[in-house]
């Protein structure tokens, strides 16, 4: 999803529409700690209180677990900071009651028109505002030294924040699996990718990557403060999914991430076709053109309303761009709201030329669902389907991988197995990026594939993109619309989320019920998740490799 700039509906179902030809970019232990249903407690004692560099911040206690929601790690992006790297907060001296969430960064709000996708992942908005450079945490205690897990959002780089989806909550982790969870919201779309050194001078060095620049300094943040929540600065895991997943790769290529990243998990994204600093130059200027605001003339952009200036830098983006092709982002820079090869923050196209050397002693997780393209407006019955993917790829093709689908899951109806189709193109994108970690020699690389069908609608809609956060985030109830709570659905919850928390604990993401064998490119070894999880040499494997032919 990145390169592109869409509207937040198409955005949300924008890794979906590959099936119609329209693709855009200790597990017991912790079951015994289960609280039970319809007992929970919630205080604020004056205990909830840690210490941070800036300030002491308040927070409250939710059956157990210590809670932060809206902490500043960094000062307002507004006004004369628009696209300066961040800034620290204002230290403060009185408690900051961090007791709800902060800000998203400006964006295109969810419509609610696709009832269906806002009943499954139980989607809200939050407010918005450029003062978002906030991070939320949750903790067991405020002492110890437990692995710290950061997430974040997806979104691609354009919209979503910390909070937009029932299943980023992270209260569950800290209480079941004893870890410090954390997420965050950052600087997306036009406020943190545009390149304007031109304009306002060597001050502007970073803008068009200032977005990520975002992460680290929350991940600075996170390394300097986290041992007063109970954290270990040594043991932090970053992970994310669909452009979560993109911009985990990312920092893995970033020298400013060195020493602050030490293990990583890639969900349903990751890699990408930046853009070179001299593309996403000219496409600045012409967005300034566009806007008719001088060359030189940094404080009128500071001060234009964000939507203006948003709407502007989409039709820029789309006149440079042009249109994608039928079977999803070719892997041609494309500009717009991206990280872009600037030489300086970013220097290395991070999982999609190669595995960069300074993650390479770093554990790596990838993986993806397998109804990725999940969209419930299309129902087609089998000859639609096959018209449709003879458009994308030719008639000999198309009826090959139908058989090939239909022969491996009998059981799925036509619009689940036409959903899977944009599975199987990320199941070659996460092969990719296994073959270039597993060829550094380096920490190994683990992958996994989410298969698990969710009984809701009518168990048709598969296990879509984000539907694996429920279960990863052991939040398998408080998202039962989408998890339908389920017997089944609750082990796996337990299951994935123990894998999630060891991984980040160890590097490695075995439980003692179920060994989890690194991969590598000749059997593809992975760990599939559904109501029998169990390890398999390249599940899909038959249907995915016709797409590469």
């Amino acid at each position: 999803m990145s390169g592109l700039p869409i509207g937040r509906r198409q955005a949300m179902v924008a890794p979906i529409l590959g099936a119609a030809g329209l693709m855009l970019p200790g597990a017991g232990a912790a079951q015994a700690r289960r609280r039970p249903s319809g007992r929970s407690t919630l205080s604020t004692p004056r205990d909830a209180t840690a210490r941070t560099q800036y300030g002491p911040v308040r927070g409250y206690l939710d059956d157990g677990v210590y809670t932060f929601k809206g902490i500043p790690y960094g000062a307002d992006t507004g006004g004369e900071n628009r696209w300066l790297p961040a800034k620290p907060p204002r230290r403060w001296t009185e408690d900051f009651h961090a007791l709800s969430y902060g800000p998203n960064c400006p964006q295109t709000l969810h419509d609610f028109r696709a009832v269906e996708h806002t009943f499954l992942q139980q989607w809200t908005d939050g407010f918005l505002g450029e003062d978002m450079l906030r991070l939320n945490i949750w903790t067991p205690s405020l002492s110890g030294s437990r692995p710290v897990m950061v997430y974040f959002h997806g979104g691609g780089f354009s919209f979503g924040s910390s909070y937009e989806l029932a299943s980023h909550d992270g209260a569950q982790m800290a209480r079941h699996h004893d870890v410090v969870q954390i997420s965050l919201n950052h600087r997306l779309n036009v406020l943190g990718f545009l390149d304007l050194k031109d304009v306002g001078g060597s001050a502007y060095d970073e803008s068009v990557n200032v977005s990520m620049t975002d992460c680290i300094a929350a991940l600075r943040w996170v390394q300097e403060n986290i041992a007063r929540f109970g954290g270990d600065p040594n043991k932090i895991m970053i992970y994310g999914q669909s452009g979560g997943g993109s911009k985990v790769t990312t920092l893995l290529g970033m020298q400013s991430g060195k020493g602050l990243i030490h293990r990583a998990a890639a969900q349903s994204g990751g890699g990408g076709a930046l853009p070179t600093a001299d593309q996403s130059r000219e496409f600045a200027h012409r967005l300034l053109r566009r806007l008719d605001i001088g060359g030189k003339d940094i404080g009128a952009l500071q001060k234009i309303e964000w939507k203006p200036l948003f709407e502007a830098g989409n039709a820029v983006a789309d006149e440079i761009n042009g249109p994608r092709g039928p079977m999803g982002p070719a892997m041609t820079p494309r500009v717009g709201w991206n990280p872009t090869l600037d030489g300086r923050v970013i220097d290395v196209r991070s999982f999609a030329d190669t595995a960069p050397a300074v993650s390479r002693d770093v554990p790596f997780m990838v993986g993806n669902t397998s109804e990725e393209g999940m969209r419930w407006g299309y129902n087609p019955q089998e000859a639609q389907w096959r018209a449709d993917l003879t458009k994308q790829m030719g008639g000999a093709k198309a009826g090959r991988l139908i058989a090939a689908m239909k022969a491996a899951h009998p059981e799925k109806a036509t619009r689940t197995l036409a959903y899977g189709v944009q599975g199987l193109m990320n199941r070659n994108r996460v092969q990719s990026m296994v073959k270039l970690k597993h060829g550094q020699g380096g920490a190994p690389v683990y992958q996994y594939l989410f298969q698990f069908q969710s009984p809701q609608l009518g168990g048709v809609a598969g296990a879509w993109h984000t539907a694996e956060l429920a279960f990863c985030f052991d939040n398998v109830e408080r998202c039962a619309q989408g998890t339908g709570n389920t017997v089944e659905a609750q082990r796996l919850g337990r299951t994935m989320a123990t894998a999630w928390a060891n991984f980040a604990r160890t590097g490695n993401p075995s439980q003692p019920s179920l060994t989890w064998t690194a991969s590598d490119p000749a059997r593809c070894q992975t760990m599939v998740f559904d109501v029998d999880s169990r390890m398999v040499d390249d599940p899909e494997g038959d249907s995915r490799r016709i797409l590469l032919g």
